[in-house]
């Protein structure tokens, strides 16, 4: 059957028709206190078979289960190596909560709405989107070194840019992603961002919608998906969804490096001992083990970590630099975790305390975040200062 694009009602709501299916896509913004009551609205009206959220099951579930932080292993995501993509989702909810709080609306209150409407009328939920760790997943390895560093202090420096954000602004924030608008500089310089974000989506969102069961559909996306959705709702030719749920491996050149790097630096130790002597082998040495640990213990310090934590991370950073295996942020947020084991008050107040930067600092499980990251990032940078220092000798 052939498919068309019916006049829109409103500027916000929009008719398709894909195979029999009566679909109304409605363009949102997700702290919108209008966008809220238009979906409940709609939805009442309507008496839809199926709704359709942008949301993927991870995060309807959470929508639905506000005691979720309370069943958080922090211990398990650092072993999993979650605890970098665990902070970004932190951060980009605390951007969005932020907004909502200053406008006395719930982050995503349309998309519980929505929820809480299709339950009165029977209607099927439909979570359309693709998982959130898919999704920065596919970014995270479309970047390199730098740009994933640039991409980070983007998100924490736009931290504080809610603050000057007016009433006004929320309608023109209906034509961006809640990402678009955090990562609006970095995006222009990589095009994988965009293309993961919007392009990636609108393609997953049109077929999760135009393949949910019923044969009348509203679907709530953001208003930034829905031209993007409308151009490949119009085409028959089929979405593989198995395709874009795949994280693409790491690079071969990053696997490369990841133990050609180590190897190289314990080539150089080899190589000061035999051309330069003990002494000189014995001063690399000290200036490995110095610029690792100092710089990885400050990251620690600077997270506020805990005496034992700072320590560890000083005493593991020189033998983890030169293990791709383990990664001093791993080893000091463990022992973070269990010097200051997080409480249920801790998990409970996550939501809370992310609104603010002390908040992050504060708060037992994301300051853990915060030690992985910086211990990290501090152990990096001490590698960085090290191998010029140790070359220097040899020259």
């Amino acid at each position: 059957m052939e498919n068309t694009l019916e006049p829109a009602e409103t500027s916000d709501i929009h008719r398709l028709s894909f195979q029999g299916k009566q679909i109304l896509l409605i363009g949102t913004a997700h702290v919108s206190r209008h966008s809220a009551q238009l979906v409940e609205e709609t939805i009442l009206e309507q008496n839809p078979d199926t709704v359709c959220v942008e949301l993927c099951t991870t995060r309807l579930a959470s929508i639905q289960d506000s005691d979720r932080w309370r069943n958080m292993d922090i211990v398990k995501v650092i072993k999993q190596k979650k605890a970098l993509m665990l902070f970004m989702n932190l951060l980009l909810a605390s951007f969005q909560k932020k907004i909502a709080d200053k406008f006395d609306i719930k982050p995503g209150q349309e998309m519980i709405n929505a929820i809480e409407s299709a339950k009165k009328t029977d209607a099927l939920i439909v979570p359309a989107d693709r998982e959130i760790q898919i999704t920065l997943s596919r970014v995270w390895r479309g970047m390199g070194f730098w740009e994933k560093l640039k991409l980070m202090t983007s998100i924490v420096f736009s931290f504080g840019e809610s603050d000057g954000i007016q009433e006004e602004d929320i309608e023109r924030m209906k034509q961006e992603d809640i990402l678009q608008t955090l990562l609006a500089d970095v995006k222009k310089a990589h095009p994988i961002i965009e293309k993961a974000l919007i392009d990636e989506r609108d393609r997953y969102l049109a077929q999760s919608i135009r393949s949910a069961p019923g044969e009348k559909i509203v679907a709530v996306v953001g208003a930034a998906h829905v031209p993007g959705i409308k151009r490949y709702m119009a085409d028959d030719t089929p979405i593989d969804l198995a395709d874009l749920n795949q994280v693409p491996p790491a690079g071969n050149m990053g696997s490369i490096l990841k133990w050609l790097i180590p190897g190289l630096i314990l080539l150089l130790f080899v190589v000061g001992f035999m051309m330069e002597g003990k002494n000189a082998g014995t001063d690399m040495l000290w200036i490995w083990i110095a610029a690792n640990g100092i710089f990885a213990g400050l990251g620690a310090v600077l997270a506020l970590a805990h005496p034992y934590t700072i320590i560890s991370s000083i005493i593991a950073a020189p033998l983890t630099s030169l293990n791709p295996m383990i990664a001093a942020g791993w080893v000091s947020g463990l022992v973070e975790a269990f010097a200051r084991k997080p409480k249920v008050r801790d998990l409970e107040a996550i939501p809370t305390d992310i609104v603010s930067i002390k908040g992050f600092w504060r708060n037992n499980v994301t300051r853990i975040l915060l030690v992985v990251i910086f211990t990290n990032l501090g152990s990096s940078i001490g590698t960085m200062t090290a191998v010029p220092l140790m070359l220097k000798l040899l020259s």
